[in-house]
């Protein structure tokens, strides 16, 4: 192996940091080497030669102490060499502030269509496994119930409730056309954050206001703005369906405060067993209020398609604010929807700020720009207004054209600008969409199409429950545990039957992996090195280095222990101490040295918050978090990597730069102790074939059982694919020796000895063989 960097090739002879300037000294103070001043005469009596080597004889011993004093104090550290100066850290794109919901999210358009193909399947699988439809729930009967029909001149209004999932209630109003010719559109219609969107009611001061500022027109129809968009859509032919968001309107299973206001983590249920929505254990088994409210809105397709008067190729979707995070969700990932219009929602600016707009996991590398762009190239309109949104015009939507335009429908995607209106769907904005609509759809309106006055219902004419049908139970957190149960069983036994499959298993389960982990050996990125010391050790050469990862930004200090005598093999030796693990005081730790004295490199890394990463030396106990009080773990790892999944990074730039150098290693081992084990079995299974050989102590670690948002091993995801024996059984069946199992996984050896000691020196022989 060699690095780019060095001044002379491996197994050249180096002279150590200290030795020029001894050398420097002694030619200076030599007598060919000395000063002379102006009419000095060179010779020098026997006497003053004989003193003056006396006199250096005394300084060069002295030096030597103190070089020997050095080097013991040294050795007391107890430390890998360091790489950079001290006080200095890595510049590391990653020790910048953390990204939030308000960050800046651009969306670059790709430059061919195989490129943007590949680019949509890798963003819509990230939406699924963030939303826990990775594998999509099984789809119980919805036992739908539609009653109180409620008659007009042109439209019928009636009361629904399904079954998502057993025993969990949607609820809305359902507008039907009369004297309808043939099949009908069907709309979905998702409101926002609106209080009692459906039921509500605007009252004199804001509808008088609207009336004056051109945002409503009419003072009965204009004081509710969600029936007047089901009236108007159901007078023009189209079958609507309006639910309620969680804890919203009739939906009260899941409470509002829960759901939209959650701020404080909830001890009774942050439990291993039966946990509740925002904990720990919810986080990594993917279950979100968020992903329940998309879950939502999928049944509500399917209850809109079992209508037989709804044509199935004529299916829209709109909503404003939360209403348009839903539709470009569902829009995104459901392909049944043909036409999608997103009110005031969409841009490279703020992007959700509830709890049911953020899930982990969701916007990684990506934003609401691109989630809309998944739509393309069916019909897209979305709108605008004094909010976030008001850039769009140049931050966006120029981007999503050229997308179109690429995809070849560049008219199927428009922006209908509102910037002197509030955050609103109000009558200008609910025109924009019956337009869009009317074109797509053919439904032969002369535009512009503007709404006609109605009669509104009253609260008590919509809600769907009542005497015989009488609502269930509120703000229930026996529900909510028995809810999530519900999921977390139904996707284990999907994620089993589909491991009987070997190939079938790994794929569903490693698809969703890649995506927990945000990264794989394949995009691990362009990784160079820069060597900074080399000291000679005899047989065996010590450098230090960074090794740079161009592409995402990443700096890590790093050493390789590279014997004279190479034997092809390189060890990746991870530890809870980063390249300081490979150390015992100032000599190699005596496994390191067995390793090193055959023939193979071994190398050491400071991952993430490890080693020169840490300013006070001290270890990382609790990771970073956003400015956002709420302790929802969406608004940190919905934007951003966790740090378990950042060190697993790390590794594959690490493994990137070896199997990428131009002396190619024949053979390479990743180890992981103390701590690492986790890290190096999660970069294993997404690292194909390039590791041979493993030694993972796991020391017993579950995701599952992490307690803490915050603790440096928790992951988002990481328990529900098999939680670290799935990330093991991804790797099979490549050897690999486990420590600190009570049995074997996935066709592992496990370790003879439970003693550590002993453990670890089967480790070194297993590292060894041949």
């Amino acid at each position: 192996m060699t690095f780019t960097g060095f001044s002379r090739p491996f197994g050249t002879d180096d002279i150590g940091p200290s030795d020029p300037a001894l050398k420097r000294w002694a030619s200076l103070n030599s007598p060919s080497g000395r000063r002379k001043t102006p009419g000095q005469n060179v010779q020098t009596p026997a006497r003053d030669l004989t003193v003056s080597a006396t006199l250096r004889r005394c300084v060069l011993l002295a030096a030597a102490f103190i070089c020997a004093l050095s080097v013991f104090a040294t050795a007391l550290s107890a430390e890998a060499p360091r790489v950079l100066p001290a006080g200095q850290l890595p510049k590391d794109i990653r020790l910048q502030p953390l990204k939030d919901l308000d960050g800046y999210f651009p969306f670059t358009p790709p430059e061919s269509r195989a490129e943007w193909e590949k680019r949509a399947e890798r963003v819509r699988r990230q939406i699924l496994v963030s939303q826990g439809l990775w594998p999509m729930p099984t789809k119980t009967p919805l036992n739908a119930v539609i009653h109180g029909r409620i008659d007009r001149a042109e439209y019928t209004v009636e009361k629904v409730y399904f079954e998502s999932a057993p025993g969990f209630f949607v609820t809305g109003n359902l507008y039907r056309p009369k004297n309808a010719q043939g099949k009908s559109p069907g709309v979905l219609f998702a409101h926002g954050h609106w209080a009692n969107a459906r039921l509500s009611e605007s009252g004199d001061a804001e509808l008088l206001r609207e009336i004056a500022t051109g945002e409503e027109r009419f003072e009965e129809g204009g004081r509710s703005r969600f029936q007047s968009m089901c009236v108007q859509l159901a007078r023009m032919g189209c079958v609507v369906w309006q639910w309620d968001m969680l804890g919203n309107s009739d939906a009260q299973q899941l409470s509002a405060e829960l759901v939209h206001g959650f701020k404080k983590q909830r001890p009774e249920m942050n439990t291993t067993e039966n946990w509740g929505l925002f904990s720990p254990q919810a986080e990594a088994h993917l279950q979100s209020a968020m992903g329940l409210q998309t879950w939502n809105a999928i049944r509500s397709l399917d209850f809109l398609l079992s209508l037989p008067e709804v044509d199935p190729e004529r299916i829209a979707c709109t909503g404003a604010s939360g209403g348009g995070t839903q539709t470009f969700i569902l829009s995104a990932i459901d392909p049944r929807v043909k036409l999608a219009f997103p009110a005031v929602m969409v841009s490279t600016a703020m992007q959700g700020g509830c709890t049911c707009e953020n899930a982990s996991l969701l916007r990684v590398g990506t934003g609401n720009i691109e989630f809309a762009g998944l739509f393309a190239p069916k019909p897209l309109g979305m709108t605008t207004a004094n909010d976030w949104t008001k850039e769009m015009v140049t931050k966006g939507f120029p981007e999503l054209k050229q997308l179109y335009t690429l995809l070849g429908a560049p008219n199927n995607v428009t922006l209908h600008r509102g910037e002197h209106f509030p955050h609103n769907y109000n009558a200008v904005s609910r025109s924009a969409f019956y337009g869009v609509l009317n074109r797509h759809f053919k439904l032969g309106f002369k535009e512009p199409v503007i709404e006609r006055d109605y009669s509104r219902l009253k609260p008590d004419e919509l809600t769907v429950w009542d005497a015989q049908h009488p609502a269930p139970k509120a703000a229930d957190p026996d529900f909510e545990r028995k809810l999530l149960r519900w999921f977390h069983d139904d996707a284990q036994g999907q994620l089993a039957q589909a491991a009987q499959s070997a190939v079938a298993g790994r794929g569903l389960a490693g698809e969703a992996i890649e995506i927990v982990l945000g990264r794989t050996l394949a995009d691990a990125g362009k990784v160079e090195w820069e060597m900074v010391t080399k000291m000679d050790r005899g047989s065996w050469l010590e450098m230090g280095g960074l090794l740079k990862n161009k592409t995402h930004g990443v700096e890590l200090p790093a050493v390789f222990c590279h014997p004279k005598d190479w034997n092809g093999t390189t060890v990746v030796w991870l530890g809870a101490d980063g390249k300081s693990s490979l150390y015992a005081g100032s000599s190699l730790q005596a496994d390191v040295q067995k390793l090193v004295d055959s023939g193979a490199t071994v190398m050491g890394v400071d991952l993430l918050y490890q080693g020169e990463f840490l300013a006070d030396g001290k270890p990382l106990t609790q990771t970073g978090r956003v400015k956002n009080s709420r302790e929802a773990a969406a608004y940190t790892f919905g934007y951003n990597h966790a740090l378990f999944a950042q060190r697993v990074h790390d590794v594959l730039s690490v493994l990137k730069f070896i199997k990428s150098n131009e002396r190619a290693s024949k053979q390479l081992i990743l180890v992981g102790l103390d701590g690492a084990g986790p890290i190096a079995a999660a970069a294993r299974a997404v690292s194909g074939d390039a590791i041979q050989r493993a030694v993972i102590d796991t020391e017993g670690f579950r995701f599952g059982q992490v307690l803490n948002i915050h603790d440096p091993n928790f992951l988002p995801g990481g328990a529900k694919y098999g939680d670290l024996p799935g990330l093991l059984t991804l790797a099979a069946p490549a050897p690999t020796l486990l420590l600190g199992e009570k049995a074997a996984i996935a066709g592992s050896t496990l370790a003879q000895s439970s003693e550590r000691k002993a453990a670890r020196a089967e480790a070194a022989r297993f590292v060894a063989a041949k």
